[in-house]
């Protein structure tokens, strides 16, 4: 298993986590996201964190755990917080 896919994604207070057979949903005060995962990789709840377990052992079931994790944690920061990015527009004509 990848190292980022062992550690667990902390759900903060607000945020709902509901998984179903092949997808998973995450609600928070800023709306909800939607996941499709593989058949190979298995997410659990539990203590208000969410943890990704490889189900068979091959090098894409390995990839795929550390990739689905942080597609999870990306979630979790974007209905709870939000995402935002700041530009600074430098030059004539802005």
């Amino acid at each position: 298993m990848s190292r980022i896919g062992k550690s667990p994604v902390a759900l903060p207070s607000g945020v709902e986590c509901q998984i179903g057979s092949g997808s998973i949903a995450i609600k928070g005060p800023l709306g909800q996201l939607v996941q499709t995962h593989p058949h190979y990789v298995a997410v659990e709840q539990a203590n208000g964190q969410l943890q990704v377990k490889v189900v068979e052992d091959s090098i894409r079931a390995n990839a795929m755990s550390g990739t689905l994790r942080a597609l999870l944690a990306n979630m979790v920061v974007g209905v709870s917080k939000g995402f935002e990015r700041k530009l600074n527009l430098v030059g004539v004509g802005y």
